[in-house]
């Protein structure tokens, strides 16, 4: 798997590394992850409901081909793309949902924060905060999009301008929040690729058989 840490960049260049990824794993090539910044942006998904943004936002609004409501995405934030053949993985998107889930709870579980699925939702909880929020897309079964969760506390200020996936009332939470200390960013990127790749082959089996 190729691992890609490209620092922070806009929306629209982070989608256009995604295209990229994405048409070489549909040619047989490396599945990959992405794993970055963004400048500051708001996301919602093709929907014709856009009552989870206010109109008044900062930053700019992008639509994507992803499922859900509005989230955000800025400096202080990891986002991971995830570009894998879900051909070759079960076509189960739900699955693919619990697979992320359990990524980043065992993320949170490395800096000591207990995180949890809430049921009858998408996204990583601590208790009654929502800290990660996922999104996906595919297209020919191979994935875009994927995860959000906020690592330091000034990724949470701009979560007040939108409702966040359309949930009224919830409290947005940052790792830097749950643990009361400062944490480098380097040193989260590296831990969220080492959960990713430790999870991946217990939880995706290669089910196509041999030709």
């Amino acid at each position: 798997m190729n691992i890609i840490f490209p620092g922070r960049m806009t929306f629209l260049e982070g989608l256009a590394l995604q295209e990229s990824y994405s048409a070489e794993v549909a040619r047989g090539g490396k599945e990959a992850l992405i794993l970055l910044e963004h400048a500051p942006v708001y996301t919602i998904g093709r929907t014709r409901d856009r009552s989870s943004l206010s109109g008044a936002e900062p930053y700019p609004v992008h639509e994507t081909n992803r499922g859900g409501q509005a989230t955000y995405h800025g400096p202080g934030q990891l986002t991971g793309y995830p570009i894998l053949d879900l051909n070759k993985r079960g076509r189960d998107l739900h699955a693919y949902l619990r697979f992320l889930e359990g990524v980043l709870i065992e993320f949170c579980a490395g800096y000591g924060v207990t995180a949890s699925r809430k049921e009858g939702l998408t996204g990583v909880w601590v208790g009654p905060r929502k800290i990660a929020s996922l999104g996906v897309g595919v297209r020919k079964w191979i994935t875009m999009h994927g995860f959000a969760i906020n690592v330091q506390r000034g990724s949470i200020e701009p979560f007040s301008h939108i409702t966040p996936c359309g949930i009224s009332g919830v409290q947005i939470t940052s790792l830097e929040d749950e643990t009361g200390g400062e944490i480098d960013f380097s040193d989260a990127v590296c831990k969220a690729a080492a959960c990713f790749q430790r999870e991946l082959p217990e939880l995706f089996v290669d089910i196509r058989p041999d030709v």
